[in-house]
């Protein structure tokens, strides 16, 4: 990555934070946003503060790396989330904002990635940071879910008209461990409960999300786009396997 300019929505707390890191580590040159500042300063990685739901921030925030590295070779769409919220009882500002932050926010980064990458020399990469939320989604996430799963057709729907200049990937992560755990799985015990369900034995880790993202980078998968990497550790066990198993 020596020499690349990378761009990572989200990227002051969790998956972002980490896949920021791993690329400045790689060589990249980082500039991560979001609409808190990180409590600690990542070594290598710039930060600048802003609310990607908006379009005219998303615009401004692409102009703003291309302003200080010369070019935008990846950007990662990580920013998203939502609270868990029973489908019956979710507001319409609740469903609308997360909408916005899981769908329509992507959307407009990538349009103004798109406009910078098309016009350079080596085109460039786009990658979404999906969940599995799309295709399996849990009491609580239909909102999220939903958004989720409009990511993974914009993908494939960016990737076919933006073709061969720029890349369009989704790295659709499993259940990950970050500093949050707690909010979603309880303690200790409970996430270790959580990790037997997993095939590999464990949820996986920021890193996994951000090897994911380094690996569509590199020269060995530059025939991919339009597709979706599934970062989950084989899924999750059906219950009864676990019922047979006790």
């Amino acid at each position: 990555m020596d020499g690349r300019a990378v761009l990572v929505t989200g990227g002051s707390r969790g998956i972002g934070r980490t896949i920021a890191a791993r690329f400045a580590a790689a060589g990249a040159r980082v500039l991560a946003c979001s609409r808190r500042e990180p409590a600690v300063a990542v070594p290598g990685v710039e930060f600048l503060s802003g609310d990607v739901r908006e379009p005219d921030v998303a615009t401004s925030l692409v102009d703003e790396a291309v302003r200080r590295f010369g070019r935008l070779d990846v950007v990662v769409n990580n920013a998203g989330g939502g609270p868990s919220v029973p489908a019956a009882d979710a507001s319409p500002n609740l469903v609308t904002s997360v909408v916005r932050l899981n769908l329509l926010a992507p959307f407009f980064v990538a349009q103004a990635a798109n406009a910078v990458m098309r016009a350079q020399d080596g085109g460039g990469l786009i990658i979404n940071i999906g969940s599995v939320s799309a295709t399996d989604p849990v009491p609580g996430t239909a909102a999220y879910a939903a958004a989720k799963a409009g990511l993974s057709v914009l993908t494939r729907a960016l990737a076919v008209e933006w073709a061969p200049a720029v890349r369009v990937v989704e790295v659709m992560a499993g259940l990950v461990r970050t500093e949050e755990n707690g909010h979603h799985y309880g303690n200790e015990e409970t996430l270790s409960a959580v990790d037997a369900t997993v095939p590999l034995g464990r949820m996986a880790t920021p890193d996994d999300i951000a090897d994911a993202c380094l690996l569509l980078c590199s020269p060995l998968a530059t025939y991919l786009t339009g597709t979706t990497l599934r970062v989950d550790g084989g899924g999750q066990l059906p219950a009864f396997t676990t019922l047979t198993t006790r």
